[in-house]
């Protein structure tokens, strides 16, 4: 299916201009959550490319959705799974305005027909679920890749999420993760600046050239992942990680084009680190997000710092 956008609809965000053309999926509407996940898959695309799911339409753009995908891909509500994940979320600290959690590696946070974080916080906090810009995403202001866990906050009034998201998007809130990479980096520290963008297979992105024939790149996200050295081992390296922005897969796609994949990971890994990974046993990827600080209504600093988990601590362990 194509549908040309008129001016009508320029300026809207692709996933909220199909939430709210019905007509297109006739008794297959879909959630918002559903369509971002179809987007994210790449296929929904925006003139034949990949876009993500808050890109703006302009006048003309044309919409392509997969053929048969309207029929095939949307599954009814009573489809969703909703058995508590196995996994504990535990609770680093709980206010009147904000929540902070230690998301288990394995369990989604949002946008997916089985048990995920927004159906743990609808579920445990029912005020929580009227929270935010979308019901899909109740009290969400970040989010963290399933096989990633750490710290997170969920804004529990409206006033903190506001506040919260303001300072994402001012990107005053301090991110920093834990990451063991293949290979090792002899600076001490550095800064990766690829931009980044939706690879042409849908459900991974894509590190680009800083310039291509002396140009500056025009395409994709800018980026930029600082890191610093912890520990230098034989095979590999123990990283601090800090992100400046917040792209998908961010991290991830940065190490992996910087020639150190992160240990674990099945999507961005090479057949070697994918080989290497499978002697080290590891269920998840070796990235956590161990030290979250930013700023409560009150404007008083809120700092948080969680350990390394027993699973990953063994691997360290036994690559000495």
């Amino acid at each position: 299916m194509i549908i040309k956008i008129t001016k009508s609809a320029a300026g809207m965000r692709l996933d909220k201009f199909l939430v709210d053309e019905k007509t297109i999926w006739g008794k297959n509407q879909p959630s918002r959550s559903q369509i971002q996940k179809l987007i994210e898959q790449g296929f929904i695309k925006i003139n034949n490319q990949p876009k993500p799911a808050h890109t703006q339409l302009k006048t003309d753009d044309t919409i392509n959705i997969q053929k048969g995908l309207i029929k095939k891909s949307q599954s009814s509500k009573k489809d969703i799974v909703k058995t508590a994940p196995d996994h504990k979320i535990e609770i680093i600290d709980e206010t009147a305005e904000f929540l902070v959690i230690n998301k288990p590696a394995g369990l989604i946070v949002h946008g997916t027909n089985g048990y995920t974080l927004a159906h743990w916080l609808k579920d445990k906090y029912k005020k929580i679920a009227a929270i935010g810009d979308d019901p899909s995403r109740p009290g969400l202001v970040h989010r963290l890749d399933k096989e990633v866990s750490g710290l997170m906050v969920i804004a529990k009034t409206q006033a903190s999420f506001n506040n919260l998201k303001k300072q994402f998007q001012n990107r005053t809130i301090i991110k920093e993760y834990t990451a063991l990479i293949h290979g090792q980096i002899q600076q001490a520290s550095g800064i990766i600046n690829f931009p980044i963008k939706r690879s042409s297979l849908g459900y991974k992105m894509a590190a680009l050239p800083q310039t291509v024939k002396g140009k500056p790149m025009t395409e994709g996200r800018l980026a930029e992942t600082e890191f610093r050295i912890i520990t230098r081992l034989i095979n590999y390296t123990l990283l601090k990680v800090k992100i400046k922005t917040g792209r998908t897969h961010q991290i991830r796609v940065h190490l992996a084009a910087y020639g150190h994949p992160v240990v674990g990971d099945k999507i961005y890994g090479t057949s070697k680190t994918k080989k290497q990974n499978q002697k080290l046993d590891l269920k998840r990827i070796f990235l956590i997000a161990d030290h979250l600080s930013f700023t409560n209504l009150a404007g008083q600093k809120q700092d948080f710092k969680i350990d390394l988990t027993a699973e990953l601590k063994n691997i360290l362990k036994q690559i000495k």
